[in-house]
């Protein structure tokens, strides 16, 4: 979903919940990157939403299945346009941030990443074939949460709002 488009609540779940998230945009072609090679790859950063239905989730894990469906379903990941890598001095030292309804929920910064964003990308390039345009979301901060019908959410880039999402 783009275009601050609304996010309409899946008739498959009663317990979604938000998860704002960096975007990294990539920008060429590429298997098995080095991670001391990754920085080219991309040339954008982003945000989005990671909505995620907790009860299918919770479902298939009790049960040992994937759990792809949980968070693989339609309009279950909301994203921001896209601004240049190099509008931060350092990739790894960006804040982002989600409020719900007015009220911050989500503070971040990719420096508290568990993984940095150069090693996601090589882990990922291992197992699939990056292509110019796909997107990897890379992690959420503390504070998720649910989300109900009304609700208003927003993710910012450092101070800059870059996606606004209403829950229909």
């Amino acid at each position: 979903m783009k275009n601050d488009a609304p996010f309409y609540y899946p008739e498959i779940s009663n317990d979604v919940h938000y998860e704002a998230e960096l975007l990294i945009k990539i920008s060429r072609e590429g298997k098995n990157v080095e991670e001391k090679f990754s920085h080219k790859y991309y040339e954008e950063i982003g945000v989005g939403i990671d909505f995620t239905a907790r009860d299918l989730q919770k479902k298939a894990q009790e049960k040992g299945l994937p759990w792809a469906l949980a968070k693989g379903f339609n309009g279950s990941a909301p994203i921001s346009g896209f601004v240049p890598k190099s509008n931060f001095s350092d990739i790894n030292n960006i804040n982002f941030s989600l409020m719900l309804n007015g009220e911050i929920k989500q503070q971040g910064n990719s420096s508290m990443m568990i993984h940095k964003i150069d090693a996601i990308i090589a882990y990922v390039s291992k197992f699939i074939t990056l292509k110019n345009g796909d997107i990897i979301f890379t992690g959420t901060p503390s504070g998720v949460g649910p989300v109900k019908i009304g609700d208003k959410l927003e993710v910012f880039l450092e101070k800059e709002k870059m996606l606004d999402c209403e829950v229909k």
